[in-house]
């Protein structure tokens, strides 16, 4: 008998702003391991990584596919998945440091995904990655700055074994890469309709927009995101492309689960390019900036940092408007490293409203003879009324309770402009505690 080995294939950063994508590489990797009978273990993983990272290409997503394979034919696969990585590289476009890593072995350490957490959340190093690679003996290839890499590896690590969602993406062919992408507008909207709370981030309903059909290069034509392999196939068979599609694959993802969210209870902690959750008091009231963003600021502890809902965040930036000194709030964003112009600011994707604090309209008080409205006579020396002369010292301001519009809760930035790992509304409620995923659905790529 044939004796069965297990590989993890990481790919990541094989795009470039003028076209490509690691997910396509991957469903056509897919197919074409199936020759040597390989039998896979898992759908492939499309892994977001720390979405701060200043030398991401869109989404920083890599990917990992997992599966069973007869030991003698080894060297052909990792032939195979070799040949089409370079052939789907965009090795020669600037910024484009593509990554390739073989993995053998049943299960994944708990190194590599604390690695792949890490990957997530802050900034981490190749040369972590290479010493990882090199004590659990893991095959690299690596173009140009081989970056890539840090994302390959961290892909295999992530095992999705706590939160997770799927993604069915469809995938145009050649001749129409570059157009304008057809799909049918009203069959979105439908599609979202009839799926819903199960499927998100299809339609931005404030802006009557679809958002499941990207605006790049690249040759994704849609992708569907939601709770289950299921689901997402559901939703697949009620939208209407206009075009053809080449070839579509369902992926199991950290998307929509704030898997790159990092908790922190000093300023101090804050790490340059990471995403954090941290409580505070509101310090300095909201301010306008152009064009039609707003700045507040949050005491933490004696710290105090900016926060931006800019004009896109949609109702966020409505809800930033309403705060005033003294809320307390739960404040979730990305941070940038701070320069001599401007400050450490936390780029804001949602706000939580713990505790309002009361505002409090003080009027002068009225004229106990006459009923006028009656006029200081400096500080702390009470009042006189212009009209019968009397006066009263011992008098004090009147002060009236106003009533607050805002409501305690949480709010998050506007569909449109959700990162991939952001957990929206949606969501709440439905997210996974463990990997229950034992077989695959059938025909889950084609």
């Amino acid at each position: 008998m044939d004796t069965l080995l297990t590989m993890h294939i990481g790919l990541d950063d094989t795009d470039s702003t003028k076209g490509g994508c690691t997910t396509y590489l991957t469903a056509v990797l897919i197919e074409n391991l199936k020759k040597f009978n390989v039998t896979y273990i898992d759908y492939p993983g499309l892994i977001r990584l720390n979405p701060n990272v200043p030398w991401k290409t869109r989404g920083n997503g890599a990917l990992c596919v997992r599966f069973t394979y007869e030991a003698q034919l080894e060297q052909e696969i990792k032939d195979t998945a070799i040949e089409l990585w370079e052939k789907h590289a965009h090795v020669n476009d600037k910024g484009t440091d593509p990554g390739i890593v073989f993995y053998t072995s049943p299960s994944v350490p708990e190194e590599l995904t604390a690695f792949s957490k890490r990957a997530e959340t802050v900034i981490v190093t190749l040369e972590e990655a290479l010493s990882l690679i090199q004590k659990y003996h893991a095959e690299a290839l690596g173009y140009n700055t081989c970056r890539g890499i840090i994302g390959a590896l961290a892909a295999i690590g992530e095992t999705l074994n706590c939160d997770y969602t799927y993604e069915l993406i469809a995938y145009r062919t050649p001749e129409n890469l570059g157009t304008k992408r057809l799909v049918d507008k009203e069959s979105i909207f439908e599609m979202d309709r009839q799926t819903q709370p199960y499927t998100y981030n299809n339609v931005d309903t404030e802006k009557n927009r679809v958002i499941i059909t990207p605006r790049g290069p690249d040759p994704i034509l849609f992708g569907i995101r939601g709770e289950s392999a299921e689901i997402v196939k559901k939703a697949f068979d009620i939208v209407k492309p206009l075009e053809p599609v080449e070839r579509w694959v369902i992926f199991r993802s950290n998307q929509g689960t704030d898997a790159h969210l990092k908790p922190v209870t000093k300023l101090s902690e804050v790490e340059p390019y990471c995403s954090v959750i941290v409580k505070g008091t509101v310090s300095k009231n909201p301010r306008l900036i152009p064009v039609r963003h707003i700045i507040f600021s949050i005491k933490i502890e004696s710290a105090e940092v900016d926060c931006a809902a800019y004009e896109p965040t949609g109702d966020l930036n409505k809800i930033a408007r309403q705060l005033t000194v003294g809320d307390e709030l739960e404040v979730i964003g990305a941070t940038h490293k701070a320069t001599e112009n401007k400050p450490l600011t936390i780029n804001l994707e949602k706000i939580s409203v713990l505790k309002l604090a009361q505002q409090v309209q003080t009027e002068n008080p009225m004229c106990p003879t006459c009923g006028k409205r009656l006029k200081s006579m400096g500080k702390n020396q009470g009042y006189r009324c212009e009209k019968c002369g009397g006066k009263y010292p011992e008098l004090k301001k009147k002060e009236t309770a106003l009533p607050r519009s805002l409501n305690l809760g949480l709010f998050i930035t506007s569909t449109r402009s959700q990162r991939h790992l952001t957990k929206p509304l949606r969501r709440y409620g439905q997210e996974k505690k463990c990997c229950d995923t034992k077989t695959l659905v059938k025909d889950w790529h084609s």
